[in-house]
């Protein structure tokens, strides 16, 4: 089917096969990315704005990355540098990107809805890379993507999701894709930062670690978010340790064939030992390479890209 969105803000309004849509270009770009030579001429001419106003080192390198391997210009707007330390508005420099002639943007910002907002004022596509705690819809797509690669459908499959819930954005937009594509999507952490209203999204929540891990197939591990927290939800990292870390006594309750993940930034020996992270079942690293894939699918079809059309070597 043809794409028809302009903007990529969130994965709760995006359907089923628009999720699988992206999956499949993802996995077209993804054999280019396997080329001694990893770039296409998709977005030739185009120019990307990486507007980013808040910290981030994967999505930001990644966003670059899969910009320039589909041939577009890049800019990588400076925060500390810019026009908003002297109180310039996000709108303010949004228009004057686009009237720089910018073809996209893509935001990252700590208030949420803020892509929303930009998309309602530009007449550029906007690409949210995270929103505050809202959404975080490429990491859950790249997420989502990874798991299908391991395990094929995820119609059934039980994933479970570990940590500080309530502020995250990767969360969110992962239990809005995993609901969709069928799995069985258990929230799990302490009380104060996996509330029970969570089960609106559709998943379970649990604070029964033993019995959440029991045979899942999937794990992920979130960090603490104190930047995001006004106070603190949990006595100490160490009791947060001791209750939900993820350690090799815990990983053995899952599935035996279960992968491990993670989004990054890894807090090691907290969320989790560095012998699961770096272990055969740890899938964190492939996440990371995934997702220049799915960046590159998602820019080339808000850009116009044809999802049927997506560039071979022989028009490298």
């Amino acid at each position: 089917m043809p794409w028809t969105r302009k903007h990529l803000l969130t994965l709760e309004e995006l359907s089923l096969a628009e999720i699988q849509q992206i999956h499949r270009t993802a996995a077209a770009f993804k054999k280019v990315l396997g080329r001694t030579v990893k770039k296409v001429p998709a977005l030739r001419g185009k120019t990307i704005v990486n507007l980013f106003l808040e910290p981030s080192t994967r999505t930001r390198l990644s966003f670059d990355m899969a910009a320039k391997f589909l041939s577009a210009e890049v800019i990588s707007f400076d925060a500390a540098s810019s026009s908003t330390t002297k109180g310039e508005t996000l709108r303010d420099t949004a228009q004057n990107i686009q009237a720089l002639k910018a073809d996209m943007i893509v935001l990252r910002h700590a208030c949420s809805g803020s892509p929303l907002y930009l998309s309602r004022v530009l007449d550029i596509p906007v690409i949210n890379a995270g929103d505050g705690a809202h959404e975080h819809p490429t990491q859950g797509l790249l997420d989502t993507f990874t798991m299908v690669e391991h395990l094929g459908s995820l119609k059934g499959r039980k994933v479970v999701i570990l940590g500080d819930i309530l502020f995250s954005r990767v969360a969110r937009s992962n239990v809005h894709a995993l609901v969709k594509m069928g799995a069985a999507v258990t929230l799990v952490g302490p009380s104060t930062l996996v509330p029970e209203w969570l089960t609106d999204l559709g998943a379970k929540v649990s604070h029964d670690l033993r019995g959440a891990l029991a045979d899942a197939e999937v794990v992920m591990l979130l960090r603490i978010q104190h930047e995001r927290q006004g106070s603190s939800h949990f006595p100490s990292l160490g009791e947060y340790t001791s209750m939900f870390g993820l350690n090799k006594t815990r990983a053995s309750w899952l599935n035996p064939k279960a992968i491990i993940m993670h989004p990054g930034p890894i807090n090691r020996g907290v969320e989790i030992d560095s012998d699961l992270a770096d272990g055969e079942h740890s899938v964190i690293l492939e996440q990371v390479t995934n997702g220049i894939a799915v960046r590159m699918a998602v820019l080339y079809l808000c850009a116009g890209g044809a999802p049927e059309s997506v560039w071979s070597g022989d028009n490298a």
